[in-house]
Protein backbone atom coordinates (compact mmCIF):
# COMPACT_ATOMS: atom_id res chain seq x y z
CA UNK A 1 0.00 0.00 0.00
CA UNK A 2 1.36 3.12 -0.90
CA UNK A 3 1.35 5.82 2.05
CA UNK A 4 1.63 9.66 1.86
CA UNK A 5 2.50 11.81 4.24
CA UNK A 6 3.08 15.70 4.63
CA UNK A 7 6.90 16.76 5.61
CA UNK A 8 7.53 19.83 6.93
CA UNK A 9 10.38 19.71 6.01
CA UNK A 10 9.41 20.01 2.34
CA UNK A 11 6.15 21.56 2.42
CA UNK A 12 4.56 18.65 0.62
CA UNK A 13 2.81 15.41 0.89
CA UNK A 14 5.47 12.66 -0.02
CA UNK A 15 5.16 9.05 -0.63
CA UNK A 16 6.96 7.42 2.44
CA UNK A 17 9.81 4.89 1.70
CA UNK A 18 11.34 3.83 4.73
CA UNK A 19 15.41 3.47 5.12
CA UNK A 20 14.91 0.04 5.32
CA UNK A 21 11.89 -1.96 3.66
CA UNK A 22 9.34 -3.14 5.48
CA UNK A 23 11.15 -1.29 9.02
CA UNK A 24 9.85 2.39 10.36
CA UNK A 25 11.87 4.33 12.85
CA UNK A 26 10.13 7.16 14.34
CA UNK A 27 11.00 9.84 17.10
CA UNK A 28 8.50 11.90 18.61
CA UNK A 29 9.41 14.52 21.35
CA UNK A 30 8.31 13.57 24.85
CA UNK A 31 6.84 16.07 27.82
CA UNK A 32 9.57 17.40 30.16
CA UNK A 33 8.22 15.82 33.26
CA UNK A 34 8.04 18.54 36.06
CA UNK A 35 4.07 18.85 36.05
CA UNK A 36 0.71 17.29 35.30
CA UNK A 37 0.75 17.37 31.61
CA UNK A 38 -2.36 19.43 30.04
CA UNK A 39 -4.89 17.98 27.51
CA UNK A 40 -2.64 19.69 24.19
CA UNK A 41 -0.10 17.27 25.06
CA UNK A 42 -2.45 14.12 24.54
CA UNK A 43 -2.17 15.11 20.78
CA UNK A 44 0.98 14.05 19.31
CA UNK A 45 0.23 10.55 22.05
CA UNK A 46 -2.77 10.01 20.12
CA UNK A 47 -1.42 10.92 16.41
CA UNK A 48 1.38 9.40 16.44
CA UNK A 49 -0.07 5.54 18.18
CA UNK A 50 -2.38 5.64 15.55
CA UNK A 51 0.42 6.20 12.81
CA UNK A 52 2.37 3.51 14.64
CA UNK A 53 -1.02 1.04 14.58
CA UNK A 54 -1.46 1.90 10.88
CA UNK A 55 2.25 0.75 10.37
CA UNK A 56 1.95 -2.08 12.22
CA UNK A 57 -1.27 -3.46 10.71
CA UNK A 58 -0.54 -2.97 7.17
CA UNK A 59 2.90 -5.07 7.92
CA UNK A 60 5.32 -2.74 9.27
CA UNK A 61 7.43 -3.39 11.77
CA UNK A 62 7.96 -0.25 13.94
CA UNK A 63 10.29 1.01 16.38
CA UNK A 64 8.33 4.12 18.12
CA UNK A 65 10.94 5.85 20.82
CA UNK A 66 9.68 9.13 22.81
CA UNK A 67 11.61 10.29 25.47
CA UNK A 68 11.17 11.90 28.47
CA UNK A 69 12.76 15.16 29.57
CA UNK A 70 14.35 14.67 33.18
CA UNK A 71 16.60 17.28 33.75
CA UNK A 72 15.40 21.08 32.69
CA UNK A 73 15.50 24.33 34.81
CA UNK A 74 11.43 23.75 35.60
CA UNK A 75 12.10 20.29 37.00
CA UNK A 76 14.84 21.84 39.22
CA UNK A 77 12.36 24.93 40.22
CA UNK A 78 9.79 22.55 41.13
CA UNK A 79 12.68 20.68 43.57
CA UNK A 80 13.92 23.07 44.86
CA UNK A 81 10.52 24.56 45.87
CA UNK A 82 9.02 20.84 47.41
CA UNK A 83 12.35 20.42 48.89
CA UNK A 84 12.88 16.92 46.84
CA UNK A 85 15.08 15.50 44.56
CA UNK A 86 14.76 16.20 40.81
CA UNK A 87 14.67 12.30 40.47
CA UNK A 88 11.82 12.45 42.35
CA UNK A 89 10.08 14.81 40.72
CA UNK A 90 10.51 13.09 37.46
CA UNK A 91 9.35 9.69 38.12
CA UNK A 92 6.49 11.10 39.67
CA UNK A 93 5.36 12.90 36.98
CA UNK A 94 6.39 10.88 34.11
CA UNK A 95 3.54 7.77 35.82
CA UNK A 96 1.31 10.26 35.83
CA UNK A 97 2.01 10.83 32.21
CA UNK A 98 2.22 7.26 31.38
CA UNK A 99 -1.19 7.05 33.33
CA UNK A 100 -2.84 9.32 30.98
CA UNK A 101 -1.47 8.12 28.19
CA UNK A 102 -3.27 4.54 29.10
CA UNK A 103 -6.65 6.03 30.21
CA UNK A 104 -6.45 7.85 26.70
CA UNK A 105 -5.90 3.89 25.57
CA UNK A 106 -2.74 4.68 23.64
CA UNK A 107 0.32 1.94 24.06
CA UNK A 108 3.57 3.00 25.62
CA UNK A 109 6.32 3.71 22.97
CA UNK A 110 8.84 0.77 22.02
CA UNK A 111 11.55 2.79 24.27
CA UNK A 112 10.81 5.71 26.78
CA UNK A 113 15.12 6.95 26.89
CA UNK A 114 15.47 9.43 30.23
CA UNK A 115 17.83 12.28 29.26
CA UNK A 116 19.94 11.87 32.24
CA UNK A 117 20.60 7.96 31.05
CA UNK A 118 22.74 9.30 27.99
CA UNK A 119 24.41 12.12 29.59
CA UNK A 120 28.12 10.77 28.79
CA UNK A 121 26.79 10.28 25.14
CA UNK A 122 25.59 14.19 25.25
CA UNK A 123 29.22 15.29 26.70
CA UNK A 124 31.13 13.03 23.81
CA UNK A 125 28.38 14.81 21.48
CA UNK A 126 29.36 18.48 22.23
CA UNK A 127 32.77 17.64 22.23
CA UNK A 128 32.85 16.19 18.76
CA UNK A 129 30.43 19.48 17.57
CA UNK A 130 33.77 21.46 19.21
CA UNK A 131 35.93 19.91 17.07
CA UNK A 132 34.25 20.23 13.96
CA UNK A 133 33.68 23.79 14.74
CA UNK A 134 30.49 23.71 14.97
CA UNK A 135 30.44 24.82 18.71
CA UNK A 136 32.33 26.44 21.17
CA UNK A 137 33.18 27.13 24.88
CA UNK A 138 32.92 30.25 26.95
CA UNK A 139 33.48 30.54 30.82
CA UNK A 140 32.31 26.97 30.68
CA UNK A 141 29.53 27.47 28.81
CA UNK A 142 29.06 26.07 25.09
CA UNK A 143 26.89 27.02 22.35
CA UNK A 144 25.98 25.83 18.74
CA UNK A 145 28.27 28.29 16.03
CA UNK A 146 24.59 28.28 14.25
CA UNK A 147 26.59 30.28 10.79
CA UNK A 148 28.09 27.50 10.77
CA UNK A 149 24.93 25.62 9.34
CA UNK A 150 24.10 27.39 5.72
CA UNK A 151 20.49 26.50 5.42
CA UNK A 152 19.78 26.97 9.01
CA UNK A 153 16.08 27.35 9.97
CA UNK A 154 15.13 24.80 6.93
CA UNK A 155 12.54 23.38 8.92
CA UNK A 156 11.35 26.40 10.12
CA UNK A 157 11.70 28.43 6.77
CA UNK A 158 13.53 31.01 8.53
CA UNK A 159 16.29 32.56 7.33
CA UNK A 160 19.52 33.74 9.01
CA UNK A 161 19.11 37.47 8.37
CA UNK A 162 15.36 37.68 9.37
CA UNK A 163 16.49 35.97 12.57
CA UNK A 164 19.16 38.22 13.37
CA UNK A 165 16.85 41.30 12.67
CA UNK A 166 14.33 40.02 15.15
CA UNK A 167 17.02 38.62 17.57
CA UNK A 168 17.44 39.99 20.94
CA UNK A 169 20.72 41.53 21.66
CA UNK A 170 21.81 39.83 25.38
CA UNK A 171 23.83 41.55 27.96
CA UNK A 172 27.17 40.94 28.63
CA UNK A 173 26.83 37.95 26.31
CA UNK A 174 29.84 36.51 25.54
CA UNK A 175 27.87 34.53 22.65
CA UNK A 176 29.53 35.05 19.05
CA UNK A 177 25.71 35.75 17.71
CA UNK A 178 22.58 35.92 19.38
CA UNK A 179 21.30 33.13 17.43
CA UNK A 180 24.27 30.42 19.12
CA UNK A 181 22.12 28.09 21.26
CA UNK A 182 23.31 26.77 24.29
CA UNK A 183 24.46 23.23 24.26
CA UNK A 184 25.83 22.71 28.11
CA UNK A 185 25.02 24.97 30.89
CA UNK A 186 27.75 25.87 33.55
CA UNK A 187 25.38 26.33 37.36
CA UNK A 188 26.11 25.13 40.22
CA UNK A 189 22.56 25.07 41.13
CA UNK A 190 20.32 21.73 40.83
CA UNK A 191 21.19 18.42 39.22
CA UNK A 192 24.49 18.72 37.36
CA UNK A 193 27.41 16.72 35.47
CA UNK A 194 31.04 16.96 35.47
CA UNK A 195 32.15 17.67 31.87
CA UNK A 196 35.87 19.28 30.24
CA UNK A 197 34.49 22.57 30.34
CA UNK A 198 32.73 22.65 33.25
CA UNK A 199 29.77 21.15 35.97
CA UNK A 200 26.55 21.68 34.71
CA UNK A 201 23.73 20.24 32.46
CA UNK A 202 23.05 20.10 28.99
CA UNK A 203 20.96 22.16 26.45
CA UNK A 204 17.16 21.18 25.58
CA UNK A 205 18.12 21.22 22.29
CA UNK A 206 20.92 18.58 22.07
CA UNK A 207 18.97 15.48 24.10
CA UNK A 208 16.83 14.38 21.70
CA UNK A 209 19.61 14.60 18.49
CA UNK A 210 22.08 12.25 21.17
CA UNK A 211 19.45 10.07 21.88
CA UNK A 212 18.29 9.36 18.05
CA UNK A 213 22.25 8.86 17.57
CA UNK A 214 22.34 6.11 20.14
CA UNK A 215 18.71 4.23 19.46
CA UNK A 216 19.31 4.17 15.72
CA UNK A 217 22.68 2.93 14.45
CA UNK A 218 22.43 4.81 10.70
CA UNK A 219 22.13 7.86 12.47
CA UNK A 220 18.60 8.75 11.11
CA UNK A 221 15.33 7.63 11.29
CA UNK A 222 11.94 7.80 8.64
CA UNK A 223 9.86 9.96 10.77
CA UNK A 224 10.64 12.30 13.45
CA UNK A 225 7.48 13.81 14.93
CA UNK A 226 5.83 16.03 17.70
CA UNK A 227 3.91 19.34 18.31
CA UNK A 228 3.82 22.70 15.40
CA UNK A 229 5.35 24.63 18.29
CA UNK A 230 8.82 22.11 18.33
CA UNK A 231 9.21 23.19 14.80
CA UNK A 232 11.43 26.34 15.70
CA UNK A 233 13.52 26.90 17.45
CA UNK A 234 13.97 22.87 19.04
CA UNK A 235 13.71 20.74 15.47
CA UNK A 236 15.62 23.40 13.97
CA UNK A 237 18.26 23.02 16.11
CA UNK A 238 18.06 19.28 16.36
CA UNK A 239 18.67 19.41 12.48
CA UNK A 240 21.41 21.63 12.78
CA UNK A 241 23.49 19.64 15.09
CA UNK A 242 22.91 16.61 12.94
CA UNK A 243 23.84 18.48 9.99
CA UNK A 244 27.54 19.47 11.54
CA UNK A 245 28.06 16.25 12.72
CA UNK A 246 26.09 13.66 10.14
CA UNK A 247 25.72 15.36 7.48
CA UNK A 248 21.94 14.78 7.62
CA UNK A 249 18.72 16.53 8.62
CA UNK A 250 18.30 13.73 11.19
CA UNK A 251 14.83 12.56 9.67
CA UNK A 252 13.84 11.72 6.13
CA UNK A 253 9.69 12.57 7.19
CA UNK A 254 9.36 15.69 9.86
CA UNK A 255 5.56 15.27 11.15
CA UNK A 256 3.54 17.98 13.15
CA UNK A 257 0.41 18.38 14.81
CA UNK A 258 -2.07 21.26 15.49
CA UNK A 259 -2.78 22.66 18.96
CA UNK A 260 -5.87 21.73 21.14
CA UNK A 261 -8.35 24.96 21.49
CA UNK A 262 -10.40 24.59 24.52
CA UNK A 263 -13.85 26.63 23.89
CA UNK A 264 -12.61 28.21 21.11
CA UNK A 265 -10.11 29.68 22.77
CA UNK A 266 -5.64 29.33 22.55
CA UNK A 267 -4.87 26.97 25.41
CA UNK A 268 -2.87 28.99 27.86
CA UNK A 269 -1.35 28.20 30.96
CA UNK A 270 -1.05 32.17 31.60
CA UNK A 271 -4.68 32.72 31.05
CA UNK A 272 -5.98 30.17 32.84
CA UNK A 273 -7.43 28.55 29.99
CA UNK A 274 -6.28 25.19 30.29
CA UNK A 275 -7.23 21.74 31.54
CA UNK A 276 -5.17 18.76 32.72
CA UNK A 277 -5.26 15.40 30.63
CA UNK A 278 -6.08 13.83 33.77
CA UNK A 279 -9.01 15.97 34.09
CA UNK A 280 -10.38 15.99 30.88
CA UNK A 281 -10.14 12.19 30.92
CA UNK A 282 -12.06 11.79 34.20
CA UNK A 283 -14.52 14.39 32.94
CA UNK A 284 -15.03 12.91 30.22
CA UNK A 285 -13.67 9.25 29.22
CA UNK A 286 -10.62 8.34 27.54
CA UNK A 287 -12.53 7.30 24.20
CA UNK A 288 -14.07 10.60 24.20
CA UNK A 289 -11.44 12.56 24.16
CA UNK A 290 -9.62 10.40 21.96
CA UNK A 291 -12.46 10.33 19.39
CA UNK A 292 -12.60 14.06 19.80
CA UNK A 293 -8.51 13.63 18.71
CA UNK A 294 -9.69 11.86 15.86
CA UNK A 295 -11.94 13.69 14.40
CA UNK A 296 -10.15 16.27 12.99
CA UNK A 297 -6.90 16.11 10.46
CA UNK A 298 -3.69 15.97 12.60
CA UNK A 299 -2.55 19.01 11.18
CA UNK A 300 -5.66 21.12 11.85
CA UNK A 301 -6.72 22.32 15.46
CA UNK A 302 -8.57 20.72 17.31
CA UNK A 303 -11.55 22.24 19.47
CA UNK A 304 -12.95 21.11 22.48
CA UNK A 305 -16.38 22.24 23.90
CA UNK A 306 -18.95 20.05 25.74
CA UNK A 307 -20.92 19.92 23.52
CA UNK A 308 -18.23 18.90 21.02
CA UNK A 309 -17.98 16.04 23.52
CA UNK A 310 -21.29 14.80 23.82
CA UNK A 311 -21.75 14.77 20.28
CA UNK A 312 -18.83 12.59 20.42
CA UNK A 313 -19.93 10.34 23.04
CA UNK A 314 -23.35 9.62 20.99
CA UNK A 315 -21.25 8.85 18.22
CA UNK A 316 -19.58 6.19 20.44
CA UNK A 317 -22.52 4.92 21.54
CA UNK A 318 -23.22 3.99 18.28
CA UNK A 319 -20.13 2.76 17.39
CA UNK A 320 -20.55 0.07 20.35
CA UNK A 321 -24.25 -0.94 19.80
CA UNK A 322 -23.76 -1.89 16.38
CA UNK A 323 -20.79 -3.83 17.33
CA UNK A 324 -22.29 -5.55 20.27
CA UNK A 325 -25.12 -6.21 18.37
CA UNK A 326 -23.21 -8.11 15.76
CA UNK A 327 -21.42 -10.50 18.29
CA UNK A 328 -24.48 -11.25 20.07
CA UNK A 329 -26.11 -11.76 17.05
CA UNK A 330 -23.81 -14.22 15.56
CA UNK A 331 -23.10 -15.98 19.25
CA UNK A 332 -27.14 -16.43 19.24
CA UNK A 333 -26.46 -18.25 16.00
CA UNK A 334 -24.10 -20.76 17.24
CA UNK A 335 -20.98 -18.65 15.77
CA UNK A 336 -17.38 -18.34 17.40
CA UNK A 337 -16.09 -15.00 17.33
CA UNK A 338 -12.77 -15.35 18.65
CA UNK A 339 -11.05 -14.77 15.45
CA UNK A 340 -11.48 -13.95 11.80
CA UNK A 341 -10.64 -11.49 8.97
CA UNK A 342 -12.21 -7.98 7.99
CA UNK A 343 -13.52 -7.49 4.73
CA UNK A 344 -14.39 -4.48 4.39
CA UNK A 345 -11.58 -2.06 5.62
CA UNK A 346 -10.08 -1.67 2.54
CA UNK A 347 -11.04 2.28 2.03
CA UNK A 348 -10.17 2.74 5.96
CA UNK A 349 -7.09 1.74 4.98
CA UNK A 350 -6.76 3.85 2.18
CA UNK A 351 -7.98 6.78 4.42
CA UNK A 352 -5.17 6.79 6.52
CA UNK A 353 -2.65 6.10 4.28
CA UNK A 354 -3.33 9.71 2.98
CA UNK A 355 -1.55 11.64 5.26
CA UNK A 356 -3.08 9.62 8.33
CA UNK A 357 -6.61 10.83 7.51
CA UNK A 358 -8.51 9.87 10.27
CA UNK A 359 -11.61 12.19 10.04
CA UNK A 360 -12.38 10.68 6.54
CA UNK A 361 -11.36 6.99 8.18
CA UNK A 362 -13.42 7.68 10.87
CA UNK A 363 -16.23 8.40 8.10
CA UNK A 364 -15.31 4.83 6.38
CA UNK A 365 -16.18 3.50 10.05
CA UNK A 366 -19.81 4.58 9.69
CA UNK A 367 -20.29 3.54 6.57
CA UNK A 368 -19.47 0.25 8.02
CA UNK A 369 -21.81 0.92 11.28
CA UNK A 370 -24.78 1.56 8.68
CA UNK A 371 -24.18 -1.43 6.76
CA UNK A 372 -24.37 -3.40 9.98
CA UNK A 373 -27.37 -1.91 11.21
CA UNK A 374 -28.93 -3.05 7.86
CA UNK A 375 -27.60 -6.22 8.11
CA UNK A 376 -29.26 -6.98 11.86
CA UNK A 377 -31.83 -5.92 10.29
CA UNK A 378 -32.42 -8.62 7.63
CA UNK A 379 -33.97 -12.05 8.43
CA UNK A 380 -32.57 -14.24 8.18
CA UNK A 381 -29.28 -13.50 9.42
CA UNK A 382 -26.37 -13.35 6.72
CA UNK A 383 -23.73 -14.87 8.92
CA UNK A 384 -21.03 -14.73 6.27
CA UNK A 385 -21.39 -11.56 5.99
CA UNK A 386 -22.16 -10.29 9.88
CA UNK A 387 -18.50 -11.95 10.89
CA UNK A 388 -16.75 -9.63 8.11
CA UNK A 389 -18.48 -6.52 9.32
CA UNK A 390 -17.81 -7.56 12.89
CA UNK A 391 -14.04 -8.23 12.01
CA UNK A 392 -13.70 -5.16 10.03
CA UNK A 393 -15.05 -3.01 13.10
CA UNK A 394 -12.65 -4.70 15.30
CA UNK A 395 -9.62 -3.70 13.52
CA UNK A 396 -10.78 -0.30 12.40
CA UNK A 397 -11.38 0.62 16.45
CA UNK A 398 -7.83 -1.53 17.39
CA UNK A 399 -5.90 0.48 14.72
CA UNK A 400 -7.72 4.24 15.92
CA UNK A 401 -7.29 2.85 19.63
CA UNK A 402 -10.63 3.07 20.07
CA UNK A 403 -11.89 1.04 23.47
CA UNK A 404 -14.88 -0.88 22.52
CA UNK A 405 -15.44 -4.46 23.50
CA UNK A 406 -18.68 -7.02 22.78
CA UNK A 407 -19.90 -9.48 24.72
CA UNK A 408 -19.31 -13.16 25.03
CA UNK A 409 -22.10 -15.00 25.89
CA UNK A 410 -22.75 -17.47 28.74
CA UNK A 411 -24.61 -20.37 28.87
CA UNK A 412 -27.04 -18.18 31.02
CA UNK A 413 -27.03 -15.31 28.72
CA UNK A 414 -28.54 -16.91 26.02
CA UNK A 415 -30.93 -18.81 28.65
CA UNK A 416 -31.74 -15.49 29.67
CA UNK A 417 -32.42 -13.81 26.11
CA UNK A 418 -34.51 -16.88 25.29
CA UNK A 419 -36.53 -16.04 27.74
CA UNK A 420 -36.79 -12.69 26.75
CA UNK A 421 -37.87 -14.02 23.45
CA UNK A 422 -40.66 -15.81 24.72
CA UNK A 423 -41.81 -13.16 27.07
CA UNK A 424 -42.39 -10.87 23.99
CA UNK A 425 -44.08 -13.87 22.10
CA UNK A 426 -46.66 -14.13 25.10
CA UNK A 427 -47.55 -10.40 24.87
CA UNK A 428 -45.66 -10.80 29.25
CA UNK A 429 -44.34 -7.12 28.99
CA UNK A 430 -43.92 -6.82 32.56
CA UNK A 431 -41.45 -10.36 32.41
CA UNK A 432 -40.31 -9.13 29.15
CA UNK A 433 -39.16 -5.62 29.99
CA UNK A 434 -37.50 -6.99 33.54
CA UNK A 435 -35.54 -8.99 30.90
CA UNK A 436 -35.03 -6.43 28.60
CA UNK A 437 -33.25 -4.56 31.47
CA UNK A 438 -31.04 -7.29 32.83
CA UNK A 439 -29.71 -7.82 29.01
CA UNK A 440 -29.25 -3.73 28.65
CA UNK A 441 -26.73 -4.12 32.14
CA UNK A 442 -24.84 -6.97 30.11
CA UNK A 443 -25.11 -5.11 26.52
CA UNK A 444 -27.23 -8.18 25.30
CA UNK A 445 -29.53 -5.69 23.71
Amino acid sequence: MEIKLYNSLTNKIETFTPIHAGKVSMYVCGPTVYNDVHIGNMRPVVVFDVLRRFFEYIGYQVTYVSNYTDVDDKIIAKALEEKKSEKTITDHYIKTFEKAAKEIHSRLPNITPRVTEYMPQIIHFIDALIKVGAAYEVNGDVYFRVASIPDYGALSNMKLDDLLVGARIEENSAKESPLDFTLWKATDVGVSWDSAWSRGRPGWHTECVVMVNEIFPDKIIDIHGGGFDLKFPHHDNEIAQSEALNHNKLAHYWLHNGFINLNNEKMSKSTGNVISAKDAIAKYGGNAIRLLLLGTHYRAPVNLTDDIITGNLSELTKMESAYCQLAVALQLNGQTIDQGKATAIQPFLSALAEDLNTANALTELFVVIKEANQTLRARPLDIKKAEGLLFTLRDMFSILGLDVHYPLLTEEDKKLYSSYLSAKSEKNFALSDEIRLKLIMRKIL
